[in-house]
C-alpha cells in the first residue's frame, strides 16, 4: 500500500485529481493528561475506500513495517463506505518521551480505491492511491507557558544565508517548549520587503534558517511579520522586531 501512495505522488503532478477521504484536523495535539487523541476521516467519494492508518518520527519513505514509535493507531487498516467516516484512536504506549518540551511525530493516512470493474480484458485503467501526512504534537504535562504564545516568543536575526545561499537569511531560534509551525515570513520596511513563503517549523530550543527573497530592507527600518499555524490550523498574524546580530564570539 505504501509503493501505490509513492506512485500516486509521482502521478499527482502530472493530472489532476482529488482525495476522496478527508481529515477532519491538520494537526493533532495529544495531551499526555489524555487517554487517548482521536481523529475523524470521512469518505466524501462515491465509492469505499481503503485505509491505512500509521505514525512515523520524520521520514516519510519510511515503510510503516520498520518504523518504532511509542503509539498505537487503531484501527490501522479499515474500509470507508461512500458517506461514511471513521474516527482514528491514536494511543500513547508509554515509551519514555521529552518531558520538558513537545514531541513531534507525523500520521500518515493512505487510501486505496476499489479496483475498477474492467469489462474486457484490453480494458486499461489508471488507479491512484492518496497519502495525507500531518502533525501529531505529544505534549507533556505542566509545560511553561502556552503554545498559542509560542510565535511571539521567537528571537529573529538577520544572518549570512551560507555558502550554498546567495543572499542573507532570517534565524528564527525558538525558545519555548513548544513547536512553531510557520507558513510565511516577510522582512518589510522602508518600503522594501524580503519573503519566504514555503513554510518551515522550529522545534523547542532550537533554530532554522529562512531564506528570503526580495529586496531586502536596512536592519534599522525591518520589522519582522509572520503567519503562524495554531493547534486547530488557524493562522495567526504577528510581529516582530529584529534581534541584534551575533558577534564572532556568539554574544549580542
Amino acid at each position: 500500500m505504501l509503493a501505490a501512495g509513492a506512485c500516486a505522488l509521482a502521478l499527482a503532478s502530472a493530472m489532476p485529481a482529488q482525495a476522496a477521504v478527508v481529515l477532519a484536523a491538520t494537526r493533532v495535539v495529544y495531551n499526555a493528561s489524555d487517554a487517548e487523541a482521536t481523529l475523524r476521516l470521512s469518505n466524501e467519494g462515491d465509492s469505499p475506500m481503503l485505509t491505512q492508518s500509521w505514525l512515523d518520527k520524520g521520514d516519510a519513505t519510511a515503510s510503516p513495517s520498520t518504523i518504532d514509535v511509542p503509539f498505537t493507531v487503531m484501527p490501522p487498516v479499515s474500509r470507508i463506505d461512500p458517506g461514511k467516516a471513521q474516527t482514528l484512536r491514536i494511543l500513547y504506549t508509554g515509551e519514555p518521551l521529552p518531558r520538558d518540551r513537545e514531541s513531534v511525530f507525523w500520521l500518515n493516512v493512505l487510501e486505496v480505491p476499489p479496483k475498477p470493474d474492467a469489462s474486457g480484458t484490453d480494458t486499461n485503467f489508471l488507479q491512484m492511491a492518496f497519502r495525507s501526512r500531518i502533525k501529531l504534537f505529544f505534549r507533556p504535562e505542566g509545560l511553561k507557558g502556552q503554545a498559542a504564545d509560542a510565535p511571539s516568543q521567537l528571537v529573529w536575526r538577520l544572518v549570512p544565508q551560507g555558502s550554498a545561499g546567495k543572499g542573507p537569511a532570517l534565524e528564527a531560534r525558538n525558545p519555548t517548549a513548544y513547536h512553531v509551525s510557520l507558513g510565511t515570513v516577510e522582512l518589510v520596511g522602508g518600503g522594501k520587503s524580503a519573503k519566504f513563503d514555503d513554510g518551515v517549523m522550529v522545534a523547542p530550543g532550537e533554530a532554522q534558517t529562512i531564506a528570503l527573497t526580495g529586496e531586502l530592507p536596512s536592519t534599522a527600518q525591518a520589522t519582522v511579520k509572520y503567519q503562524a499555524i495554531n493547534d486547530h490550523g488557524g493562522v495567526l498574524e504577528g510581529e516582530s522586531s529584529l534581534a541584534p546580530a551575533m558577534s564572532a564570539s556568539g554574544t549580542p
